[in-house]
């Protein structure tokens, strides 16, 4: 194994030399080149201060030497080791101590590491809060579905995720943006941002305007829960169902006097859908995933009904605050993700539970629980292993659609940025991080296989 594990990391090396040697040359042979864009966003400028930001550029990163000449001081600068570099642009000595230098970004007037700085951590918040929940969801459902093959579960939950998974995010996004933001339906959510001006000088935690503000909230989060899962284990189907469709009813109402367009249309059609839900969820045979659906509805209903009933005096502080403007973002990401990933997980899942020592396991009087955890899910953990492996880019790519929508200052959104205005510093540097952690996420990948399936060796 230890052998393996350096032999991977020495092939990170020249693979990252191939992918960044790529991306410079597609850049170098753009027409104009990268002083293209330079030239162009300094044609409000004096002539002399054009030449003297043109001699500058020149100096520090060789613009007007050959592309290979650039690649390799641009290669020097961001190396931990290598020669030194000179006021006047010349190599120095060599030294095993000089530190990486990813340059200044030719569109900002900054350093490329203080930008990134800026941008990392908010791509970082959203994929941190994104990937766990997908994964959740995606196992969850997919076992479920798995060992309810046929049933309504099973093809309930098929048709929603292909749904889910055939509906573009730009799309999604719009419509979140339309329905739940919008100041003509319902002003629910921020539409911009994952954090408003105002929260920078709140208190990190809420606050309320009186003490019977805190115990009206307890209260309603109490009463509602409580109600959800009193009704969500009652035996009788029927009668169950028709009650969490006269919920869904009310919810139904509720939402079309919040809107703020008072449309006939909104009084019959969303009662209407309401009621099929909650008459849905109500006749739903699995246990606890309708004790925890019924269990969020009944939990968010009571917060509702405790917010109408305060006083005035509330501060939703810091916190609060960014959870508010992440609500949007992260439904648009999630969704396609675990829908995709659900109908992979039911799909490892049947094939395993099929398998040869699935059923030899049966035959020595293993309970169907135990086959399942113990020995089926374990194997069919390697497709998710696999897809997994493209996680870490993803945590600095970012999601463009999505931060363009929601107008979130991310890494997707800054690195279109980089390739529209040419900004090589940018671009190469994203690039470098970018492939270094699709590298370090397939070996991490490989080393994970090791640890799930005691088969797969590579001494």
């Amino acid at each position: 194994m230890l052998t393996y594990l350096v032999r991977r990391l020495l092939l990170m090396i020249p693979t990252l030399l191939g992918i960044t040697i790529v991306v410079f040359a597609v850049m170098a042979l753009s027409p104009g080149g990268v002083g293209a864009q330079l030239a162009t966003e300094t044609m409000d400028m004096k002539p002399q201060e054009r030449q003297a930001i043109m001699d500058y550029y020149n100096k520090r990163y060789g613009l007007d030497q050959p592309a290979p000449v650039q690649y390799l001081r641009w290669l020097n600068n961001v190396s931990p080791i290598g020669f030194t570099v000179n006021n006047d642009g010349s190599l120095g000595t060599f030294s095993f101590t000089k530190g990486m230098d990813l340059g200044d970004s030719f569109h900002y007037g900054r350093p490329v590491s203080d930008i990134l700085a800026e941008r990392i951590p908010i791509t970082l918040l959203l994929n941190v809060i994104t990937i766990p929940l997908i994964y959740v969801l995606a196992i969850a459902i997919g076992v479920k579905a798995a060992t309810d093959r046929g049933g309504r579960f099973d093809v309930g939950s098929s048709v929603i995720m292909l749904a889910l998974w055939a509906i573009p995010t730009m799309l999604a996004g719009v419509l979140l943006l339309g329905f739940f933001a919008n100041v003509q339906q319902w002003h629910w959510f921020p539409t911009a941002g994952i954090g408003s001006r105002a929260a920078q000088d709140m208190p990190f935690m809420p606050h309320w305007g009186s003490l019977w503000d805190v115990g009206l909230l307890f209260l309603g989060v109490i009463l509602g829960t409580g109600l959800a899962v009193w009704l969500s284990r009652w035996d009788e189907v029927k009668k169950r169902a028709l009650v969490s469709g006269g919920v869904g009813a009310l919810i139904g109402l509720w939402m079309a006097a919040a809107h703020a367009e008072h449309v006939w249309f909104n009084w019959i059609a969303l009662p209407v859908l309401g009621a099929a839900i909650g008459y849905g969820l109500g006749k739903m045979p699995s246990f606890a995933w309708r004790v925890a659906t019924l269990g969020i509805i009944g939990t968010g209903m009571g917060i509702v009904l405790a917010t109408q009933l305060m006083g005035p005096g509330f501060v939703r502080g810091f916190l609060f605050d960014r959870i508010w403007h992440l609500v949007l973002p992260i439904i648009c990401l999630s969704y396609g993700g675990f829908a995709a990933l659900a109908k992979l997980t039911r799909t490892s899942l049947l094939e395993n539970l099929s398998s040869d020592y699935a059923r030899t396991a049966r035959a020595k009087g293993l309970s169907d629980k135990d086959v399942l955890w113990k020995h089926v899910f374990r194997n069919s953990l390697l497709p998710l292993i696999t897809v997994t492996a493209g996680l870490l880019p993803s945590l600095l790519s970012g999601s463009l659609i999505v931060e363009n929508i929601f107008s979130i200052n991310g890494m997707g959104q800054l690195a279109v940025e980089a390739v529209k205005s040419r900004d090589r510093e940018m671009v190469l540097s994203i690039t470098w991080i970018s492939g270094f952690l699709t590298l370090v996420g397939y070996l991490i990948a490989d080393l994970l296989y090791t640890l799930v399936d005691p088969r797969v060796s590579y001494d």
